[in-house]
């Protein structure tokens, strides 16, 4: 089972590692906020360039915490829920808290999945095992992982999880969704999870979502992926 006790308060089984969106335990209750960018806009070029990561945080990112906030502020039985409690128990909750809540959540896991292209290393000795226990080698493994964001019709996100027995799995989930939701069919603790919603790739790759995928990798953070894979075998034993 997932086990969430002891992990961080605001991205609680996310396992957010990176310190560039930490925020304090308050920031988990709403009114939500909307925290910067781990880097600059445009760091992640030539992969991702500027103009999209603009859009893409400071647009969509910042409507999902508007909507969320209001959607709080309109109902007092939702007002001191965490943005944890909203996520795993998502299907509890009126659909505009699980549009919003789970897309504030999957967008701050993603800033802080990606790193310059000259600083995203390589997976830790442990995760780098692990995948080729389950795939065959890492090509294999990226060649999965694209096939199955690539099939995921219209909006959504790919994740690679570990499930409940401890093992990796690449999942996907439709629109804002996540696998941390009582409501996905593949549940999980998410190490790796992009966005293939196509605010997140047009103005570069057209359609071109299998060539966003692929290029994807080269600003993929490795260090805090291997971080959260450690976390999530930690909080599971």
């Amino acid at each position: 089972m997932l086990k969430l006790a002891g992990l961080p308060t605001l991205i609680i089984a996310g396992l957010m590692a990176g310190p560039a969106l930490a925020q304090d335990a308050a920031t988990t209750e709403a009114p939500f906020t909307l925290g910067d960018l781990p880097y600059a806009a445009d760091a992640l070029d030539p992969v991702i360039d500027a103009e999209t990561m603009t859009l893409h945080h400071d647009k969509h990112h910042r409507a999902y915490v508007d909507n969320l906030n209001k959607a709080v502020a309109a109902d007092e039985a939702l007002q001191g829920v965490t943005l944890e409690d909203f996520v795993v128990n998502a299907g509890t909750y009126p659909a505009a808290v699980r549009n919003n809540a789970g897309g504030h959540w999957n967008h701050t896991f993603f800033w802080e999945s990606m790193v310059a292209p000259d600083a995203a290393g390589e997976p830790s000795e442990e995760l780098a095992a692990a995948i080729e226990a389950v795939y065959g080698d890492m090509d294999a493994f990226k060649t999965a992982f694209n096939q199955a964001g690539a099939g995921r019709f219209g909006s959504g996100w790919v994740w690679l999880i570990v499930n409940d027995a401890n093992e990796l799995e690449i999942t996907t989930t439709p629109n804002q969704d996540n696998p941390l939701m009582d409501v996905a069919e593949d549940k999980g603790t998410p190490i790796i999870g992009n966005d293939v919603w196509e605010h997140a790739y047009y103005l570069k790759y057209n359609n071109r979502r299998p060539e966003y995928l692929s290029a994807w990798w080269g600003v993929v953070n490795w260090d805090v992926i291997s971080q959260r894979y450690d976390a999530a075998l930690a909080t599971a034993n």
